[in-house]
């Protein structure tokens, strides 16, 4: 019996031994096992996280929420907001409604913009301010090559420095009158700009305005061209310029009329104006200069305008500038250039970060002849001091006031005299995004 008792717990002791040894062997494959399964689902999860981010939209703030996908299409909406009110002295003798105080909804455009895959890039854009919708921008782009894009349908053709800057960032509440005189509009066509390092190439053929298009006699054309050349001069930026515009009206019995209201936009009313002159044709050639220097700035531009007149009628050649300079009173606030013209101010200190914007004052002189060839359109002499604050990147609040000299007005005051002067005092509230 002892020895048999000995014999099972000697066999006792082996089996425990063995299942001790199987426990570890158990255990240790486990452990594997799920080590190989916790590899494999973090290898399939990464590609699919990895997918997951490549094909999530992103949204940025530029003003306006902007998204973008993976696969390069943007959407962004835009628009701007500008009220403005203001009022015009009228000379004794000349009795018209428009003059005195008035106030207007100036623009309020709605629109969007964007990218789509291959390179390509759209806006569409309306003014909805008057009793009208107008289309102001609907075009698309091709960007060829880094230096080299192509642009189809409504656009500004390449007038000048002034014209060509958004009507957000000027130095006054409206463009100096050779920039509103001439007939500067946005046209139908198809344009190429060429921009490397310090040189910028436009042009482009266009026909009329888009809201012209449904009319039968829309038949004109015009071609038009601009180069810029825009060195960095130590920390300054120079910008030197020319443009070229011909425009065939394409109808033997065209007219064209040139004419300019006095600063502001909110009377009806034009103390300068040729009236009705037959034409064929228009010839223009323009010069630009500016020069940015921290706070400080200057701008001048010059435009000759040629009527081609039919028959033996002699042609008359208009001639309209100006020059300016301005200065900002906050320290650090500089003027925004970008791609051959004036750009947005962005406030070193703006209100929403505890500071109190950009301040700026600006001076011009603002000359434009009519008068040429037995045409007496009339001339003007303008003084004009504008103020611009800029509490934030996109909102902005000016203030303009102009004394301008006539002689030999389109309207007459007392007596028949045609040489007066009118004060014009403007005022402007925006925002955009």
């Amino acid at each position: 019996m002892a020895q048999e008792l000995a014999a099972m717990r000697a066999q006792m002791a082996a089996m425990a031994s063995r299942i001790d040894t199987l426990e570890a062997q158990l255990a240790a494959t486990k452990a594997e096992t799920q080590a190989t399964t916790a590899a494999t689902s973090a290898a399939t999860a990464a590609p699919a996280s990895a997918t997951a981010a490549n094909t999530e939209t992103q949204i940025a703030w530029k003003g306006a929420p902007e998204l973008t996908t993976a696969n390069g299409w943007t959407f962004k909406p835009r628009g701007r907001l500008q009220f403005d009110a203001g009022t015009v002295s009228s000379p004794t003798g000349i009795s018209d409604a428009s003059t005195g105080f008035g106030s207007e909804v100036r623009r309020a455009y709605l629109g969007f913009e964007g990218k789509i895959p291959g390179g390509f890039g759209y806006r569409a854009e309306i003014d909805v301010a008057a009793s009208a919708v107008e289309i102001t921008d609907l075009y698309l782009t091709y960007q060829a090559s880094k230096e080299l894009q192509f642009t189809v349908g409504q656009h500004k053709p390449f007038w000048g420095l002034e014209e060509l800057t958004s009507d957000l960032f000027p130095s006054f509440v409206e463009r100096a009158a050779v920039n509103t005189a001439f007939g500067y509009e946005r046209r139908v066509g198809v344009s190429a700009t060429y921009a490397k390092g310090d040189v910028l190439l436009q042009g482009g053929a266009f026909t009329d305005n888009a809201a012209d298009l449904n009319n039968d006699e829309n038949n004109s054309y015009s071609f038009d061209g601009r180069a810029v050349f825009a060195p960095k001069i130590g920390t300054g930026q120079l910008h030197l310029g020319g443009s070229v515009h011909y425009h065939d009206l394409n109808d033997s019995a065209s007219s064209v009329r040139y004419r300019v209201r006095p600063l502001i936009h909110t009377p009806d009313i034009r103390f300068i104006d040729t009236g009705n002159v037959r034409a064929v044709s228009e010839l223009g050639h323009g010069l630009e200069a500016a020069y940015i220097q921290g706070p400080f700035h200057v701008a001048s531009e010059a435009h000759w305008q040629r009527v081609d007149r039919p028959g033996a009628l002699t042609d008359p050649t208009f001639f309209g500038g100006y020059v300016e300079a301005g200065l900002f009173l906050t320290k650090g606030d500089t003027r925004g250039y970008k791609g051959g013209v004036f750009d947005r101010v962005k406030p070193k200190r703006p209100v929403d970060k505890g500071g109190f914007g950009a301040v700026q004052v600006n001076v011009r002189y603002d000359y434009l002849d009519l008068i040429d060839a037995g045409v007496i359109g009339g001339k003007q002499d303008g003084y004009e001091l504008g103020v611009v604050w800029t509490p934030t990147d996109y909102t902005r609040f000016m203030l303009s006031y102009g004394h301008l000299l006539y002689s030999d007005a389109f309207l007459p005051a007392a007596s028949g005299d045609r040489n007066y002067s009118v004060d014009a005092l403007g005022a402007r509230a925006q925002i955009d995004f």
